[in-house]
């Protein structure tokens, strides 16, 4: 599959010291938190892996490519233990 990263995600990979590979395979080996089928003009997910830090990954799925749109480190303060449900 061919990754097309967007120029927000990249800007938040360099602060955040994410690398491309650590993206990718979020992506690949993620689990989904949220879907917005709905998103224009593609299918959207957020999806998480943890692994020596929990990452979130944003992409749309578009016929022939993936588009990362952002990543970041969830904040333990926002998000449940596991990384799936923001607190209220």
């Amino acid at each position: 599959m061919r990754y097309i990263f967007r120029l927000h995600a990249l800007q938040r990979m360099l602060e955040r010291n994410i690398t491309k590979e650590e993206t990718i395979q979020c992506i690949e080996n993620g689990t989904v938190v949220e879907a917005y089928p709905d998103d224009s003009p593609y299918p959207s997910f957020l999806k998480r892996i943890i692994n020596d830090k929990p990452l979130h990954v944003v992409y749309a799925e578009a016929k022939d490519c993936i588009i990362v749109i952002t990543v970041y480190r969830p904040d333990p303060t926002l998000w449940d233990e596991t990384f799936t449900r923001r607190k209220k």
